[in-house]
């Protein structure tokens, strides 16, 4: 990607710019959440300009990421990608429009994505999981990221849209490239790239909702693209843009962040212990590390000339919304980088906020809790693999690279035979 260093322009005040690259945060290698609690500094404003993927704003403040990712009028959806040039001609719905239009296919994923709807694959889920975790329980090690993380939100998610779970690799692949991008590479290179991923998204999903359009199939994918948006049937267009939306948003954003909970849990010995010894307290501590542990940066883009929190904004602006500094903001959170459990209303905007609020938070929070109960339940301790550095990579999404775990397989349990 290109992160040439744009010009300062003439209504950003050169007290607001910081060079912050969203794409490789200073430091973020080694501790991702930090490098960006930086931008919490007393003397940073809530709003600052990098001259950073041809210069954008950064909200930084909770009120204010709040305030950006819901209030569409005066920040729309139409560009979500920073730079907007990255994602030229290559809308997603309903992700990339805005009310009133995105209701009705908002509406159509709410359907398809709802509690009752989720709470019936709870069976299915809990079977993978399982499945993967017994796998590995008796080698005593593994590499998380790849031997769990990356395969079951990805075949739970296959499952429910009915595609081979062969495909998996590639489709994560073609995620990665759109998410977190080649340093160094133009957004539009070959392999590369928002526009270059859609493109492959749309081709790979094409053949099937072709074969599954005017048919009667129970699964998210034929349900979604024969839904109707006020009355009618969707265009072959909105088809593939409302379908290529979901398979993207299943592909990577609970994967990245199992990542950094069980690098929480396999660091701190005495939390871990809290939820081996009561389960109950899982759903209670998935809130607390959702907030601690947000992993996503989206964009706006300005609506129209304006005064905002003490700067001029410009038509066309893009403005960064770093959802993982909402929850880490000490004016809202006492001691935010610290994980309590027990923590009380505790605020964030990991899962969004406003008409655009994430629609497959149910499932995330499903995805999460069963991982948590049943990786508990067999591998009670385990810890990061002497030696080994664990390292990071932002991006729209933030991802643990490698994160190598041990445990003693003698402390393990095979429920399954018990």
């Amino acid at each position: 990607m290109n992160s040439l260093l744009a010009a300062r322009p003439a209504h950003v005040p050169a007290d607001h710019v910081v060079d912050f690259d969203l794409y490789a945060p200073p430091e973020a290698k080694q501790d991702f959440h930090a490098s960006w609690k930086s931008l919490h500094a007393p003397d940073v404003p809530p709003i600052v300009w990098t001259p950073r993927h041809g210069g954008h704003w950064i909200v930084t403040r909770n009120p204010l990421i709040n305030e950006v990712i819901s209030d569409y009028t005066r920040f729309s959806n139409n560009n979500i990608i920073i730079p907007k040039e990255a994602a030229k001609d290559s809308k997603l719905l309903p992700t990339t429009i805005d009310p009133p239009v995105h209701r009705p296919f908002r509406n159509l994923l709410n359907t398809s994505l709802g509690p009752k709807t989720i709470s019936r694959n709870e069976q299915q889920v809990r079977a993978v999981a399982v499945r993967l975790i017994e796998e590995i329980r008796r080698d005593g090690a593994c590499n998380f990221t790849t031997a769990y993380a990356e395969k079951f939100p990805l075949q739970v998610f296959l499952q429910m849209i009915d595609l081979p779970l062969e495909d998996a690799p590639k489709l994560k692949q073609w995620s990665d490239q759109m998410l977190r991008p080649t340093p160094g590479r133009d957004w539009g290179a070959d392999q590369n790239g928002f526009a270059w991923g859609v493109r492959h998204f749309f081709e790979y999903l094409t053949p099937y909702i072709e074969e599954r359009t005017g048919k009667d199939g129970e699964d998210v994918l034929s349900r979604l693209i024969n839904g109707t948006i006020d009355g009618r049937a969707l265009t072959r267009q909105e088809a593939l843009q409302l379908s290529a939306q979901v398979l993207i948003a299943g592909l990577d954003t609970v994967v990245n962040f199992l990542g950094f909970a069980m690098l929480y849990l396999a660091t701190h010995d005495e939390a871990r212990r809290q939820l081996v010894n009561d389960p109950g307290l899982i759903p209670a501590a998935i809130e607390e590390m959702v907030r601690r542990f947000g992993v996503v940066t989206i964009g706006r883009e300005v609506v129209h000339d304006m005064e905002y929190a003490g700067v001029q904004l410009k038509a066309g602006d893009m403005v960064a919304i770093p959802t993982q500094l909402s929850g880490l903001d000490d004016r809202v959170n006492d001691n935010p980088m610290h994980v309590d459990f027990h923590r009380s209303a505790a605020e964030h905007t990991s899962f969004g906020n406003g008409p655009h609020r994430c629609p497959g938070a149910h499932l995330a929070r499903l995805e999460i809790r069963v991982t948590l109960e049943e990786w508990l339940s067999r591998i009670p301790e385990f810890a990061v693999a002497p030696g080994q550095e664990v390292r990071f990579t932002g991006g729209i999404v933030a991802v643990v690279d490698a994160l190598p775990l041990v445990w003693d397989v003698a402390t393990t349990r095979d429920i399954a035979a018990a």
